[in-house]
């Protein structure tokens, strides 16, 4: 159970015994200590323990944030995995949280403001999300920030353009930014720039035609 890092074969026990309140406290010894702090392993095992602890529950008045606490660890150890390797042998587990905030984002767009915050907590998992961009877009327009809206939209269309891997993206990102150009469209119309959500539909369209959602949007808009 003392294992030295990189191994953290103590965690790694402490996970497969399904204890994570155990492992969240070790994990964050590893992550607060000098030595292991830099190291994206530490804060993986860290986000691993608060995201399961955010499902299964917790007496413990220490955990009753762990889901948002796990956003950190999870954002910290993707900052800190500059080769990308720890995220690629771990896939399965970040894809899981990533679906697990989309779902999140997807249940609390009749609310603005609350998606929004969501929106801005996805960022830390994903910055360069352009699902996202296109959400806090229409977000803030439905919250009546048409200029914070216009930057939004501009930074998103922008990096749209530059596309070249949708087949590759994830499947959380596949889908917030099917999210995010039908709500955008939808904010074109109410607006009455009917013309750019055709345009802007247009440009996903390839790559969501078998969606019924999109596809009735898409018929809703364009046709």
């Amino acid at each position: 159970m003392n294992a030295q890092p990189p191994n953290y074969d103590d965690l790694r026990i402490l996970y497969a015994d399904g204890t994570y309140e155990k492992l969240v406290k070790s994990a964050d010894k590893y992550c607060n200590n000098d030595k292991t702090k830099g190291d994206p392993n530490a804060h993986l095992w860290l986000a691993k323990g608060l995201y399961k602890i955010s499902i299964t529950g917790s007496q413990d008045e220490a955990f009753k944030n762990a889901y948002k606490d796990a956003i950190g660890a999870v954002g910290k150890c993707i900052k800190l995995d500059k080769s990308g390797s720890v995220q690629a042998e771990n896939a399965e587990f970040f894809d899981e949280f990533r679906n697990s905030m989309v779902e999140i984002i997807s249940n609390e767009l009749a609310n603005p403001k609350k998606a929004s915050s969501w929106v801005l907590k996805y960022y830390k998992i994903a910055p360069n999300s352009i699902g996202a961009k296109y959400l806090e877009g229409a977000c803030k327009y439905m919250d009546a920030d048409k200029g914070g809206a216009n930057t939004a939209w501009k930074d998103a269309d922008a990096k749209l353009s530059k596309v070249t891997d949708f087949e590759s993206w994830s499947q959380a990102e596949k889908d917030l930014l099917r999210m995010g150009v039908m709500m955008t469209a939808d904010c074109y119309v109410k607006g009455r720039q009917v013309e750019k959500a055709k345009t802007l539909l247009g440009k996903v369209a390839q790559w969501f035609e078998g969606n019924e959602d999109f596809k009735a949007k898409y018929d809703e808009i364009v046709n």
